[in-house]
């Protein structure tokens, strides 16, 4: 079995080429999909990626979860059976669409930030990360403006509860994020949001590390399709 991988591209995406050659090296095959046709073409998951969808008009992400591809992709992602990853303005959208809870606001700084940033994997029980150790930490990409993770206190304490945050930041958050949060799931673990971009960390001539590999093996894993074997 060949896992299908969709990888959305809105007006504005930027990273959804890098996010399929990442699909790529792990040996899955990407299916490009239209930000304005609804239909999922059965994939077997999908990739929200990063960028500027529409514009950031509105909010980042407050336009594309009215987009025609949400309207089978949020119904499928509800159930558990789709297996969602959003990543950057990805993350925006789904905590629009409310498939996540909470918001992505302004970095405290005010700032774009564009840096090397680690992380600390703390829940390997997703479709995205079932490839990873708890308290593994690793080196992403982290490249944004609005990546102020926000949400109100009985939500932090709920995410916290059910081991919903997926990723923090080491050494204090770059943007103000609550709980030095970079990263949170659904209840079912099948929906990701992740505001560092692993595909941006699969290849040790162009990443800062290979680390965010991880996340796109754990999820051939996650849908029973072969998973390479570490070289070297």
């Amino acid at each position: 079995m060949t896992a299908r991988v969709g990888v959305v591209t809105f007006p504005g995406s930027l990273d959804d080429s890098d996010a399929a050659r990442a699909v790529r090296i792990v040996g899955a095959r990407p299916v490009s999909l239209w930000h304005d046709h609804a239909d999922l073409h059965g994939v077997d998951a999908v990739i929200l990626p990063g960028g500027f969808s529409y514009g950031d008009y509105l909010r980042c992400g407050a336009i594309a979860r009215f987009a025609p591809v949400m309207t089978e992709l949020v119904p499928a992602a509800e159930s558990g059976a789709l297996p969602v990853l959003g990543i950057c303005n990805g993350f925006q959208i789904l905590c629009e669409s409310h498939l996540l809870p909470g918001a992505l606001t302004r970095n405290r700084s005010l700032h774009f930030v564009n840096r090397e940033q680690r992380l600390r994997v703390e829940s390997a029980s997703t479709a995205w990360t079932g490839e990873y150790a708890p308290g593994q930490e690793i080196v992403a990409v982290l490249k944004s403006g609005e990546g102020n993770y926000v949400a109100a206190p009985e939500t932090l304490e709920e995410l916290e509860r059910e081991g919903r945050v997926v990723a923090r930041y080491v050494g204090g958050s770059p943007n103000g994020s609550q709980r030095d949060i970079a990263g949170v799931s659904n209840e079912h673990g099948n929906v990701v949001g992740l505001m560092p971009h692993p595909e941006h960390a699969v290849d040790e001539l162009t990443g800062p590390s290979t680390d965010g590999v991880g996340f796109f093996t754990s999820v051939l894993a996650h849908l029973g399709a072969p998973v390479p074997t570490p070289s070297g």
